[in-house]
């Protein structure tokens, strides 16, 4: 019994040592030593578990934890399950430890902030990180204050909640960068950019202090901060930039599946329905084990958005519709899911159907109708249904009155030449701001315009009110008093020459007004000529002082190169040549003997001796000047036509007789 204390003892230096020396395999055995001796050892299987969690043995730990239930307590081990229990991705089960605890050590609050973090309750959070900053001192300050920030950059991010300025130092490239996502959930660009920009420079000083660090490794390390830049570039509408940046973290291969799966989304983003081939490969990456535990739920929400929307592009229709489901099962009151549904079936052409659905799905969530009922209004608009647009706009009842949706409605129903229902909308419109916002330049400027629409429409009599209260709200207001008297001419007679009292005199109105200037400004659009000045001898004698008319120079004509003035031009030179005295025709030279002319077996000097042409009784070869025979003959043959094929004539079965031969003839058969 001596020896096995003895045993036992040595076994636990052994631990103590392999501990100190972070040798946890060793010391895991030497605990399974003392195990074997002393089975339900509290501080053996405290240590054992220890080991187990060190050595990433997350499972094996929690079995252990679950199999001694009765022999560890459960506030000595609640820190060491919650850990495996977080780290095995079971962060509601971890919270549940946690909040059993009956003593919560700091220990075990730094655990429940990255549960609560994780669990997206960022306010809780806060809290904590703020209690723990607040109540403990050690060098792990730093860390936390890190946390803290990131609480800070997620509401800003994701909730989009205004951050209180907490104080927090930027010390480390990791607080530059939480501050500058929080900059970003501000919508603060460029600030958030300048941000990023020291982050990178303070992370570079930082690892380039290390020797053992190498340039991959601070690429890689920097790879968060550059996606970042890209997805600000891609905000600023610098594609092209953010593309090329995006792709150079995709080609370090960062370890972080989460940071992988982000960049490779808004790569999707970019290409949208283009480039669906390099879409595909990047969509393996936002498949990748672990990023769901990485990334916040809306930015799950929109890789699985984008995936759907990809289907619908490659004409995956079956695809697409079993992803869009999957989303509205998942997201019942979120409006995409259906709006990537209504998308593929107009791309199926079934429009009646797409309005159905989204008719259906605002019945049923009326806190979403409002973006669901524009997209009713477009699909009605393309299938030329205006009527029906304007009906589901007016229902509306968030944008009923603001001045796009009146404009929009007035636009349509003029389209439709439906002026009385244009009006309505006007005096609809106009009642809502006489109660809610009068007097306001909201109001006074739709008051106009319904004023304007009316007399452009012929409706002066309607169009009196509109007037009246725009010029009370302003009696200087010349131009107003002019269209209601205007409008009042046609009513009420006697209330136009009233009202044309308020009218300014015209000394006034023309009051250091330049006439001249006015007729040779810009805008006029007819300028008096000014008298141009004759000086001196030139003043004409019969002519008052009216304009002197400027003759036009004639320019000399060209002469031809060959042009001699010594000489008399021709004076038949404006005939044609064929027409001229001195004309005698073409030299046609001889003939050369050629081969394979003539008729078929003739030789060339019987061709020559069968030419009609050199016979005494042939008639001259060009036409007498004058002729108006040849001028007829020279238009009916011009000079491009191309000759006629002879055709070979069909062969005889009749013997053909010989002929003699004329005597002294040259040209005989």
């Amino acid at each position: 019994m001596a020896s096995g204390t003895g045993t036992v003892a040595s076994l636990w230096t052994e631990v103590n040592r392999c501990g100190q020396n972070g040798d946890f395999t060793r010391a895991l055995k030497a605990v399974n030593k003392i195990l074997n001796e002393v089975k339900d050892d509290v501080t053996a299987l405290h240590c054992k578990v220890v080991c187990l969690i060190q050595n990433g043995g997350f499972k094996e730990a929690l079995n252990v934890i679950n199999t001694h239930t009765k022999t560890l307590p459960s506030d000595a081990i609640a820190f060491e399950k919650a850990y495996c229990e977080y780290r095995l991705n079971r962060v509601e089960n971890a919270l549940k430890t946690i909040e059993s605890a009956s003593e919560q050590s700091n220990k075990l609050k730094e655990l429940y902030g990255q549960v609560l973090y994780r669990l997206e309750r960022y306010e809780e959070c806060q809290e904590v990180y703020n209690d723990l900053i607040r109540n403990s001192v050690d060098e792990y300050e730093e860390e936390r204050k890190t946390n803290l920030s990131a609480v800070v950059a997620a509401q800003s991010t994701w909730e989009k909640v205004a951050p209180e300025d907490l104080g927090l130092p930027e010390s480390t490239y990791e607080l530059g960068y939480n501050a500058a996502c929080t900059l970003i959930g501000q919508g603060q660009l460029t600030e958030a950019m300048n941000k990023l920009r020291q982050a990178e420079d303070l992370c570079r000083r930082s690892l380039a202090e290390d020797s053992d660090v190498t340039e991959e490794e601070i690429e890689s390390e920097l790879a968060i901060i550059h996606s970042q830049m890209a997805y600000i570039m891609q905000l600023q509408g610098r594609t092209e930039d953010a593309l090329q940046l995006y792709n150079q973290v995709i080609k370090l291969k960062p370890t972080d599946v989460g940071l992988l799966a982000v960049t490779a989304n808004n790569i999707i983003t970019i290409n949208k329905d283009q480039n669906v081939f390099d879409s595909k490969k990047k969509v393996k990456l936002t498949n990748a084990d672990g990023v769901e535990y990485k990334l916040a739920r809306k930015q799950l929400q929109a890789i699985e958005f984008n995936k759907a929307l990809l289907a619908m592009y490659t004409n995956q229709a079956d695809q697409c519709r079993k992803l869009a489901s999957s989303l509205q099962s998942q997201n019942p009151g979120h409006p995409r899911p259906v709006l990537i549904q209504v998308a593929q079936l107009c791309r199926e052409k079934q429009h009646a159907k797409a309005i159905e659905l989204l008719q259906r799905f605002s019945d049923q969530h009326p806190e979403s109708a409002s973006g669901i009922k524009l997209t009713m209004a477009q699909l009605y608009l393309t299938q030329a249904h205006v009527t029906k647009a304007c009906d589901i706009l007016r229902s509306i009842e968030e944008f009923k009155h603001k001045a796009g949706m009146v404009s929009a409605l007035v636009t349509m129903y003029s389209h439709e030449e439906d002026i009385d229902s244009a009006i309505d909308i006007f005096s609809q419109s106009i009642q809502f701001y006489q109660s809610e916002q009068p007097g306001s330049a909201a109001h006074l400027a739709l008051v106009r315009e319904a004023a304007n629409f009316k007399l452009k429409y012929g409706r002066k009599k309607e169009a009196i009110s509109d007037l009246e209260q725009l010029w009370k709200q302003n009696t200087n207001d010349v131009h107003t008093l002019a269209q209601l008297i205007s409008a009042y001419s046609l009513v009420d007679q006697d209330k136009a020459k009233s009202l044309s009292k308020h009218l300014p005199s015209p000394d006034t109105m023309s009051f250091n007004v330049d006439v001249d200037e006015l007729e040779n400004s810009h805008g006029a659009t007819y300028i008096r000529k000014k008298a141009a000045k004759v000086v001196g001898e030139n003043l004409p004698s019969e002519q008052g002082q009216g304009d002197v008319k400027k003759k036009r120079k004639k320019k000399k004509g060209k002469l031809p190169k060959n042009y001699d003035p010594k000489s008399t031009p021709d004076p038949e030179r404006w005939l044609p040549i064929r027409e001229r005295s001195y004309y005698r025709g073409r030299k046609k030279g001889k003939k050369k003997e050629q081969i394979g002319k003539g008729t078929q077996g003739a030789t060339s000097a019987a061709s020559a001796e069968l030419d009609a042409s050199k016979t005494a009784s042939s008639p001259p070869t060009s036409p007498r000047p004058g002729s108006s025979n040849a001028a007829a003959a020279a238009a009916a043959a011009p000079s491009n036509m191309v000759p006629p094929r002879q055709q070979k004539p069909a062969p005889s079965t009749r013997k053909k007789q010989p002929q003699k031969k004329k005597k002294g003839g040259k040209g005989g058969w």
